[in-house]
């Protein structure tokens, strides 16, 4: 079946996924919620499906929405918050998270997910420039937050906290002490409209200081329907008709507070899946949970499904030394294998199908903190057939690679992606200078290097993180790709370091395999091999460790940078 069948099925005059020109210029959905609220209140008919699996318990969807509406209620009627205000969330992945940001949509506020893993002094830069008027957060995020709370006597609820309620002060409220929610109250009587703001969600900060992208209902709703055209292009180009069969049970490992949770959490929402949760990474404990659940969709970093490939196929080799009772797990559930806030190694797809064919669709795409999640995908045949491709767009999403003065270049030339849309964000909170230096004429600067070919984008490179060797453009993601080919290489950065001649020379920084013993001349002449001279890196540095990352898998190549530039031996096995 032509890979260009399901846009023109999807999408064409009285399609679910219709579009049209709005007043900004940019492409929105025809059908479809106007509002996160609108968005909620349509899961509702889900009942008594499960919806939140984790440790600590279960909550089927009228239970969530029991609760949520509980709690909105709770943020108008006791608290005085009214619409426009906002509400920061800093917690774990527990189930309450989700119940706590619904509760904010229901309730007209603006929600504001905070990474769990910032310190004390990164969480109050966020709480001073947000001002949020009640925060939501677990027992372990409590006390980084208590000083700001109290120095601006901001209410807080706590979940999972086991202190009594009297030791906790003024001003800080269990969720567990209040009563239980009534499954036939409905949430408050509030107005919500599309152009109201939803969500500020911070940029990872891995360049400076986070920035608040504001995204509006209406923006979130595009979001919202960005993957589902997705899985149903893909079921299309599989021929089968989509929304058939049972709903998915999708083993979810992004952090809540990241686009990409939500990119997963609205496609699964829509039609009424499980999300099964895990409080912390373990890929073994990963295997576990997907076959006691009959886990369908697995949803993550691509380190995190490259280790649970890892798992799975030594669960398989040593399945004959296992207790007969304890039979080793096969992945024979898993149907989808979807990885993103981070690009995937060329290799992850491979790997995925040579060991499980075609049984296992991959996926894989590309969005950012801007676009409120993901606006392109790469699934199925189109991914096994061009893995270092991102995909194709979603209909509300336009595309175009622009030059350096911003003109359009023909397709197959190497420019800034450039990004127009029902999902973008309308700028930056309180920060009017980055709004106009990130948007031009409506369109968002990625500041990613991209080409388009056949309507499918490619990334090549961060415009900040490729490399300029002597007037020669070299493309880190390319570079990284050979490394990567190499089989005793677990992950490969690669970027630029100063030169008094050339300007920069390129260095990788490579993790080996435990028992590797490759060195770095041949890892050179492996590059070598394949790419042209001035793309070989002049400089290798060899380590076990894991790469250093972000919370949302991201390469910290700013602190790979200075290991290099400062000769730092103690966290390397080698340099040449």
């Amino acid at each position: 079946m032509s890979h260009a069948y399901p846009a023109a099925a999807l999408t064409a005059a009285g399609a679910p996924f219709a579009v049209e020109r709005g007043e900004d210029g940019g492409l929105r959905y025809v059908n479809g919620p106007r509002t996160l609220r609108e968005f909620v209140e349509a899961t509702w008919a889900f009942g008594e499906r499960p919806f939140l699996v984790a440790e600590s318990g279960t909550y089927t969807y009228g239970e969530f929405f029991a609760a949520a509406s509980a709690l909105a209620r709770r943020f108008v009627e006791t608290y005085g918050l009214r619409p426009g205000d906002r509400a920061a969330i800093a917690m774990r992945n527990h189930p309450e998270w989700q119940i706590a940001f619904w509760a904010t949509q229901l309730a007209g506020l603006v929600a504001v997910p905070l990474n769990a893993w910032w310190t004390d002094e990164e969480l109050a830069y966020a709480l001073d420039d947000c001002t949020p008027r009640v925060l939501l957060v677990d027992g372990e995020r409590l006390p980084r937050v208590q000083e700001w709370r109290a120095r601006n006597g901001v209410t807080a609820v706590v979940f999972h906290h086991e202190a009594a309620a009297d030791a906790l002060g003024a001003g800080v409220e269990r969720y567990e002490d209040f009563e239980a929610p009534d499954p036939l109250a409905a949430p408050p009587a509030v107005d919500v409209a599309a152009e109201d703001d939803a969500t500020i969600i911070y940029t990872s900060g891995t360049t400076g200081r986070p920035k608040g992208a504001v995204a509006t209902h209406l923006a979130q709703a595009g979001a919202a329907l960005h993957p589902r055209y997705h899985a149903a292009a893909a079921a299309l180009a599989r021929g089968v008709l989509p929304g058939q069969g049972p709903a998915p049970v999708v083993l979810m490992t992004f952090p809540f507070f990241h686009v990409a949770a939500f990119t997963t959490l609205y496609s699964m929402m829509g039609v009424g899946g499980t999300l099964v949760l895990m409080r912390k990474w373990d890929a073994e404990k990963a295997l576990a949970l997907i076959e006691e659940h009959g886990v369908t969709h697995y949803s993550g970093v691509p380190t995190t499904a490259l280790q649970l490939l890892d798992a799975a196929e030594h669960a398989a080799e040593h399945a004959d030394e296992r207790p007969s009772e304890e039979a080793a797990s096969t992945l024979s559930t898993l149907t989808n294998l979807s990885t993103g806030g981070a690009a995937a190694p060329p290799d992850l797809v491979k790997r995925l199908t040579a060991r499980y064919g075609h049984r296992i669709e991959p996926r894989s795409g590309y969005g950012l903190t801007e676009t409120s999640g993901g606006v392109l995908a790469n699934f199925g045949a189109g991914y096994r057939e061009d893995p270092g491709s991102v995909g194709s767009p979603a209909p509300a999403i336009e595309v175009r690679i622009a030059g350096p003065d911003g003109e359009p270049l023909p397709e197959g030339e190497v420019g800034e992606l450039r990004l127009r849309g029902q999902s973008l964000v309308r700028g930056y909170w309180r920060n009017e200078e980055a709004t106009a230096a990130a948007f031009e004429d409506g369109w968002f600067r990625t500041g990613d290097l991209a080409t388009v070919r056949g309507g499918r984008v490619a990334i090549v490179d961060r415009i900040k993180d490729m490399v300029i060797r002597g007037g020669e453009n070299v493309y880190c993601v390319e570079v990284e790709a050979v490394l990567h080919d190499h089989p005793d290489v677990t992950d490969a950065a690669v970027l630029g370091v100063p030169h008094p001649v050339l300007g920069e020379e390129v260095a990788a920084v490579v993790q080996l395999h435990p028992r590797s013993t490759v060195g770095a001349e041949e890892l050179r002449a492996h590059v070598g091999r394949t790419l042209a001279a001035f793309k070989v890196p002049a400089h290798v540095l060899l380590r076990y460790e894991p790469m250093p990352r972000n919370p949302t898998g991201k390469i910290l190549k700013r602190v790979l940078r200075e290991t290099i530039v400062t000769g730092d031996q103690d966290r390397a096995a080698g340099i040449a």
